[in-house]
């Protein structure tokens, strides 16, 4: 019996729709580049419910004919290819023919199209690949797709879309992507009744200024280098545009926006001791070259390319980098010999031999993450509190169990209705050793808490109670501050605002890109930037979804790893006896946020054993 079978083509478009199409922002570049290609100046980004209802993408671009706009949604119909050698010498942004019968098998999809030069226009209502409709129709000229209700017939592959602020970041980084790519073009983005971004055609600088705020025109150095394999050029970050987190690196091959981890390492290199190994330069480059030399079809999404080159086209791109840094700040091109050749290819400048030693990172070394040993269930120090050995007649339950809670934020231990034998542990003082552990004697033999996960812990459950209950106090600044964020990133902060007031940040958004900081949590700590915090804290939303299932634990336990005691530092007695005392006041006192324990406790036969 023969069981091999053509699939139907509205199974097949909808196994090929998986590889194209991924998430809205999928949808999005298809279409942008669509009308990037159809040679438009003016392009219309409208948004609602973070792509999951509408996406929809205007432009006055060449528009289509009649037979044309229904070709347009067939598997491998493409106007960019006719001969195999086409694929050598690709320069336009799509060219498979799968992106439109892609989106038209999972979703409800309307086209409106007229070319400037004809009468009348089209319009085509297409539903899941089926064919629902086509007319003429009056239009202005260009093109108009209004893609509904993605994945309303693949219901498994919507539920693992992700959450509507994390899919509407998604979708305005790749608007971002064409924005900063073809600056030339005027583009607007709105979501829903919310204006995102107006950006009006300009010069790349103007155009990186709009995206990423007006400070920039300062922290940016412009860099441009031709030799006879590729030209370069656009603008790296200065020091103070450096941030610990990737994310505004925004390399363009041909136009084309790609994800090289490679060449990524050649601009971080140009940096060389300038930043630290944690920090990720800001620059938004463009290589152009022979498109011979690469191939844009690795994968599906094309944002990943092969270069024939590689080597070469790294070194060039560290040396014309490092060339650029030098117009700001003195420095050495102390590169190995295999690179002096190529330097002098690019550049024959002079540069003082002294290079800065004394340039540090903007923010302190991150702590590393430790693992705790495991021991016995937190359950059992309770049974040991409560029932002292009465052989030896002491116990601490007077100094952990009967804590009193003077206030809202401060926990003091009560000894006043304890027994003599309870007070003897009271009377000896925990102690610190290598500045990472506290040391307390138990009933049972000696207790260590980690000072670190111990305080994260406090600080997490803390969190979570000003989230859900009252408000926690805020100190009001002096002289108010502002930050700047991305469009992409502006829709995170917005989401996470209200919880950010209930822990005591007094913050709002105060023009296009901007949010000013009126005051900071009362007891926020002086060392660590806020602005670097609210930084860090929208770009590891952005890309850890498995944290923010519940977003308020997610914010409580960013707040717990800005704000914790790290190793290293020293505590005074009351400090280490005050962590003790809130410790055993949480609800789940055995472990800190990220899962590592917060204490163990060594048994005094265990102590016995290894003095014999």
């Amino acid at each position: 019996m023969d069981i091999i079978k053509l699939l139907p083509d509205s199974l097949a478009n909808q196994i090929a729709a998986g590889e194209v199409i991924q998430r809205p922002a999928s949808v999005v570049k298809e279409l942008l580049e669509n009308a990037i290609d159809a040679g438009a100046t003016r392009i219309q980004l409208l948004i609602k419910d973070a792509g999951k209802t509408l996406i929809q993408v205007i432009d006055n671009g060449a528009g289509m004919s009649e037979t044309d706009a229904r070709m347009s949604f067939e598997r491998h119909a493409t106007s960019k290819i006719k001969f195999s050698e086409d694929l050598e010498h690709i320069r336009t942004m799509g060219f498979r023919g799968e992106a439109l019968a892609s989106i038209a098998a999972i979703a409800q999809l309307e086209l409106k199209t007229k070319p400037h030069d004809q009468d009348l226009g089209t319009r085509i209502l297409i539903s899941g690949s089926k064919l629902e409709k086509q007319e003429p129709i009056q239009y202005p000229g260009g093109t108009s797709f209004s893609v509904s209700n993605l994945f309303f017939n693949t219901p498994a592959r919507r539920k693992f879309l992700k959450s509507d602020p994390v899919e509407l970041k998604n979708i305005l980084e790749e608007f971002e992507h064409i924005a900063l790519a073809y600056p030339e073009v005027e583009m607007t983005c709105h979501n829903g009744d919310t204006e995102i971004y107006i950006l009006s055609k300009g010069n790349l600088k103007q155009r990186i200024m709009a995206v990423f705020g007006k400070s920039m025109n300062e922290k940016i150095v412009a860099i441009e280098e031709h030799t006879d394999l590729v030209n370069m050029g656009g603008f790296i970050g200065k020091i103070e545009a450096c941030k610990k987190k990737r994310g505004e690196q925004y390399l363009f091959v041909n136009r084309r926006y790609i994800k090289s981890n490679y060449l990524h390492h050649a601009i971080k290199a140009a940096y060389e001791s300038l930043i630290g190994e944690e920090d990720h330069p800001f620059y938004v480059l463009f290589l152009d070259l022979d498109p011979t030399r690469i191939d844009v079809n690795v994968h599906p999404s094309k944002h990943e390319i092969k270069f024939l080159d590689e080597r070469i086209i790294y070194q060039y791109l560290r040396v014309a980098t490092r060339h650029a840094l030098g117009q700001y700040v003195p420095l050495s091109l102390d590169f190995e010999s295999g690179d002096k050749g190529i330097s002098n290819q690019i550049t024959s400048s002079i540069y003082n031999p002294e290079a800065r030693k004394n340039y540090g990172t903007q923010f302190g070394q991150p702590t590393a993450e430790k693992t705790s040993i495991p021991n016995q269930d937190w359950r059992k120090l309770y049974e040991i509190l409560k029932a002292p050995d009465e052989s030896k007649g002491d116990s601490i339950a007077a100094i952990l169990i009967n804590s009193q809670i003077n206030n809202e934020d401060q926990l003091v231990p009560s000894t006043l209705n304890a027994s003599d034998s309870e007070r003897q542990y009271a009377s000896k003082d925990p102690y610190q050793i290598h500045l990472s552990y506290i040391i307390s004697p138990v009933a049972s033999g000696l207790m260590i808490v980690d000072q670190e996960t111990a305080h994260r812990r406090i600080l997490y459950e803390k969190s979570l109670k000003q989230m859900t209950g009252q408000a926690a106090p805020s100190q009001r600044s002096l002289f108010p501050t502002t930050i700047q964020m991305s469009g992409s990133d502006q829709i995170i902060l917005n989401h996470l605002i209200p919880d950010l007031k209930q822990l005591g940040f007094d913050l709002e958004p105060f023009g296009t890109n901007n949010f000013i900081i009126h005051g900071s949590p009362a007891d926020w700590s002086a060392s660590i930037s806020i602005h670097h915090f609210i930084e860090e804290l929208v770009k590891e939303y952005a890309h850890d979804e498995s944290k923010k299932s519940d977003y308020k634990t997610y914010l409580a336990y960013q707040i717990s790893k800005s704000q914790g005691l790290k190793q290293g530092q020293s505590l005074t007695v009351e400090e280490m006896k005050f962590i003790i005392d809130q410790l055993f006041a949480c609800e789940e006192p055995a472990f800190g946020p990220s899962g590592g324990r917060c204490y163990t406790i060594i048994e005094l036969q265990e102590i016995e054993k290894r003095m014999r």
